[in-house]
């Protein structure tokens, strides 16, 4: 409960905090009163256009990708499991690609992350028909894994055969992740699906802490194991579809947030599952914020800056928990 309670505290501050970074310096007090303005100011179109649809993305992606992550190590027993390992983050991606490569996305403002919702869920049904309706963990992990691999040659073939360099430099800034100059149609295109997405994995939580006894005493105390699998594989396609969708690859979050989370919570999945996604948004929130006051003039990338920092802690992490990974 007191973890919960802070988790919360912290994503309120970094809310706030988000709310009131920008470039051109303003009181606080006038950014809060501009938030709910109705005079049509430049002040209150920056803050109700540009500044709260960009917090709230923030907190919804981060949350999409933490709940995601807590809820693969969960099912998978596999602290290095992550949301893209169904390849559902890649199939996204190959769609906005083919959006910009085939100009799609001049065409209307939605073209782009419509494309690569559409390329998730085609990601999704391909993934249910490889691993079958009662297929074993690892059988959803190999199909995971042949869906992100084709998708990232497709991407790969995409750029290398690009007649345009604009289009191409287009293509990979976007794939490097980024809030910036987003709005509120991206949040209401992707929060029907994140919604959806909470709701299948939030009610995992009985079938995950049974699994931590194994799948035999998991389906002994009444677990349907191919329902369990099918809104674990649904409801992370949601969840990293939309947020791939409306702000391109985030990484680390999904991997790295779980694994922090996970001896505070006592190891319990279901404990983990809402955790996680406080924890998820809280880092993806303080990590907007940096790109936004490191360099402000730069256009710092947000999948950018989680790499940077995402990588060398999950590398201290797995230092210090080698001796249970072997």
């Amino acid at each position: 409960m007191k973890l919960t309670v802070l988790l919360i505290a912290l994503c309120v501050a970094l809310f706030v905090i988000s709310l009131l970074t920008g470039t051109t310096p303003v009181s606080p007090w006038h950014s809060f009163a501009s938030l709910f303005a109705t005079d049509g100011s430049p002040m209150s179109v920056v803050m109700q256009q540009i500044r709260l649809p960009r917090a709230l993305l923030a907190v919804m992606i981060g949350a999409s990708l933490g709940v995601s992550g807590a809820a693969m190590q969960g099912y998978l027993r596999n602290p290095l499991a992550e949301p893209g390992l169904i390849g559902v983050s890649a199939a996204a991606g190959l769609g906005a690609v083919l959006a910009l490569q085939t100009g799609l996305a001049a065409a209307f403002a939605l073209a782009l992350p419509l494309s690569a919702l559409l390329a998730a869920l085609i990601a999704v049904a391909m993934i249910l028909t490889l691993a079958g309706p009662r297929g074993a963990a690892l059988t959803l992990i190999l199909a995971g894994i042949a869906i992100s691999a084709l998708a990232s040659a497709f991407t790969s073939l995409v750029l290398n055969l690009s007649p345009n360099p604009f289009a191409a430099a287009e293509i990979v800034f976007w794939m490097l992740g980024s809030l910036a100059d987003r709005s509120f149609s991206h949040v209401w295109l992707a929060l029907p699906f994140m919604v959806l997405g909470w709701v299948l994995l939030g009610s995992l939580g009985r079938g995950l802490d049974a699994l931590t006894l194994g799948e035999d005493a998991a389906a002994a105390m009444g677990v349907h194991l191919p329902r369990l699998r099918l809104a674990l594989v649904i409801g992370t396609a949601a969840c990293v579809g939309a947020g791939t969708a409306v702000a391109g690859a985030i990484g680390f979050v999904g991997l790295v947030v779980p694994h922090v989370l996970r001896p505070l919570v006592g190891g319990q999945p279901s404990r983990l599952l809402w955790a996680s996604a406080l924890g998820g948004a809280a880092m993806v929130l303080a990590a907007d914020i940096a790109v936004r006051v490191a360099l402000p003039d730069r256009d710092l990338k947000l999948g950018v800056l989680m790499a940077l920092v995402g990588a060398p802690l999950f590398l201290h992490l797995i230092y210090k928990t080698r001796g249970t990974l072997q």
